[in-house]
């Protein structure tokens, strides 16, 4: 190096670092085989020789100048507002605190829950945006009276509001004579089909992004030395926050020492035989309440609304017999997973997350069930009837199931969790604290956001409401947690939960729902009196119509082709398609490699 051979070598030498690019002298100075206080020094001469040059070329014009003030500018109010809105995310130290003191399998349902609430709080801008404001211009005086029991049953008053799809106009909307107007029909459309493109694009990122962390993981060999060795912050100074980054890396080596020391139970034939047989029965008995369960709400529902339609059609009063559907559901819902938990105690299972998997796949099979009759009754029996508005009755439907489901789970809380607390510790001693169960409480929230999706199309505010359910369900579920939970008896790790989660999020209930709203959108009537859509033979009818508008004008006819060429042709979705299968199984493949090479590895350094 040539400052080892006088002051003129080093002279050039900081000449040259001068000359370079920021990245570049700093890749050269670490590479020097020198001390750091010797690095500083040369790093304080070249940024002297730096500044030097600078001052010796032209000033910067008035115009570069200003552009870079607004850049810095820029910069400043970015971390300011990134700032603000870590402050504004109230959870996340009570999620560092949960992870301390239940381990990673409770934390999933937490991390879970919030990342929902961002879904929804998205959902709900879009929606506000571009469907509920611009009604707001159009929007005629409400004559309804308010009475307050519409809080509980969504009719009366909520009716003529901008809560359901029966409010909103089909007229294109301007403020100004020969200004801009606004097509409700096509930005009603088009906001729910770009907002479930988007959602189908997150939710395949998001499984990509936590299949990718936590299926592949490369730190897998050494995780524990390295949680002991190299994860500690030294820059936490505060007492408290020492003593829980402490409880949090204890927890989180407890359940990577368990996952190593897995025990393998060997069991006789008769043993094995008397197992099977056990889940057996439990699987059966678990298949026979969720049929029982969807045949009672078809046959409630269809009485229902008889009722209804023929003995009480616009009175309020009489539309709270209206709540017995969503809180039989509710009941349903919220008393046969607790069933379920305790058929899977019966059951044994070797670990903890056998246990929960098959808690949640049983759950899974009941909700979705019952969410498939309702849709079935929806779309084919209130879709078909009498009412003068059918999309509206459904998203009363929905309005309903959702604030119910809401209480309920609130009631879960205290019945499922604070009075097997207060049983456990007073009555009968030898139950103790109960455990938070994962499964139940992950398919609530599935099943909350399913009917979040589907009511989307029938009451597009519904999102918001969905909104604050699960910010109050947060803190409600945190407090019960605290109070009256005990951590889990068997510590294990849950690397795939957060994975599983989203999945079943996708498929069925994403899947699912994008069926419901192509079959509403393609295929039935919208009604004749009321909504965006009256007058026309189906909602997709609206883009039909605007495309032939479009074909008129000569700058539009690209539009006109890819609608005719892409969005309209099956042999272009069957090549996208097939495209896609070919991806991932590529991705697959590569998956696979990568996890025969860490098995190999991990035998290896076993050996």
């Amino acid at each position: 190096f040539w400052f080892l051979h006088g002051s003129d070598a080093e002279e050039d030498l900081v000449r040259s670092l001068a000359s370079m690019s920021t990245k570049e002298r700093i890749k050269v100075i670490q590479k020097m085989p020198e001390t750091m206080r010797k690095k500083r020094e040369i790093r304080n001469k070249v940024l002297k020789e730096v500044s030097k040059i600078s001052n010796r070329g032209a000033r910067p014009s008035c115009c570069t100048q200003c552009l870079q003030g607004a850049a810095v500018s820029f910069r400043r109010f970015g971390n300011t507002l990134s700032e603000h809105f870590h402050q504004l995310r109230v959870w996340h130290k009570t999620l560092k605190i949960i992870g301390a003191e239940f381990g990673t399998s409770v934390l999933s349902y937490f991390v879970f829950l919030t990342w929902l609430l961002n879904f929804n709080i998205f959902s709900f801008l879009i929606n506000f945006s571009f469907i509920t404001i611009p009604q707001f211009l159009a929007a005629e005086p409400n004559n309804l009276s308010f009475t307050g029991l519409e809080l509980f049953t969504g009719a009366g008053y909520f009716q003529q509001t901008v809560l359901y799809y029966g409010f909103y106009t089909n007229a294109t909307i301007t403020k100004i004579e020969n200004g801009p107007s606004y097509n409700m029909q096509l930005a009603y459309i088009f906001t729910v089909g770009i907002y479930f493109v988007i959602c189908f694009l997150i939710l395949l990122f998001s499984m990509a992004k936590f299949f990718s962390r936590n299926f592949i993981n490369p730190q897998e060999l050494s995780v524990n030395a390295s949680k002991l060795l190299c994860t500690w912050d030294f820059n936490i100074t505060n007492e408290k926050a020492v003593k829980l980054k402490q409880k949090n890396l204890h927890t989180q080596i407890k359940e990577g020492l368990t996952e190593v020391n897995k025990e393998v139970l060997n069991f006789s034939a008769m043993e094995r035989v008397l197992r099977i047989a056990v889940h057996l029965l439990a699987w059966v008995a678990s298949l026979g309440i969720a049929v029982a369960s969807c045949a009672g709400v078809y046959f409630l529902s269809i009485n229902n609304l008889k009722l209804f339609m023929k003995e009480h059609r616009n009175d309020l009063e009489s539309q709270t017999a209206m709540l017995v559907l969503p809180v039989v559901v509710s009941l349903l819902n919220t008393l046969i997973p607790f069933l379920f938990s305790w058929l899977g105690h019966l059951e044994s299972f070797q670990t903890p997350g056998q246990h929960i998997y098959v808690t949640i796949t049983r759950n899974v099979i009941l909700k979705m069930s019952i969410v498939g009759i309702l849709c079935y009754y929806w779309l084919n029996i209130v879709a078909t009837s009498e009412s003068q508005c059918w999309e509206t009755l459904v998203g009363q439907d929905i309005y309903r199931l959702v604030l119910v489901d809401f209480i309920f789970c609130l009631l879960g809380s205290f019945f499922g969790e604070f009075l097997q607390r207060i049983i456990g510790t007073t009555v009968c001693l030898s139950l103790g604290l109960p455990e938070f169960d994962i499964g139940r409480n992950v398919l609530d929230l599935i099943y909350a956001q399913t009917l979040t999706w589907i009511g989307i199309l029938f009451s597009p505010l519904l999102p918001g409401i969905q909104m604050i359910a699960f910010f109050i369900v947060f803190f409600v579920k945190k407090v019960s947690l605290m109070r009256n939970c005990q951590p889990p008896r068997k510590v294990w790790r849950t690397a795939q939960m957060m994975t599983s989660f989203i999945f079943l999020l996708f498929c069925p209930s994403f899947l699912g729902v994008l069926s419901v709203i192509g079959v509403t959108v393609w295929r039935l009537k919208p009604s004749e009196g009321c909504g965006p859509f009256r007058g026309l033979p189906s909602m997709y009818a609206a883009v039909a119509e605007w495309i032939q508008v479009l074909g008129s004008y000569t700058v539009s006819k690209w539009v006109v082709w890819i609608y005719h060429n892409l969005i309209t042709s099956e042999l272009f979705f069957f090549i996208l398609s097939t495209f896609v299968l070919i991806v991932s199984y590529l991705y697959w493949q590569i998956i696979q490699g990568r996890k025969t090479m860490t098995k190999l590895l991990r035998k290896q350094i076993n050996n």
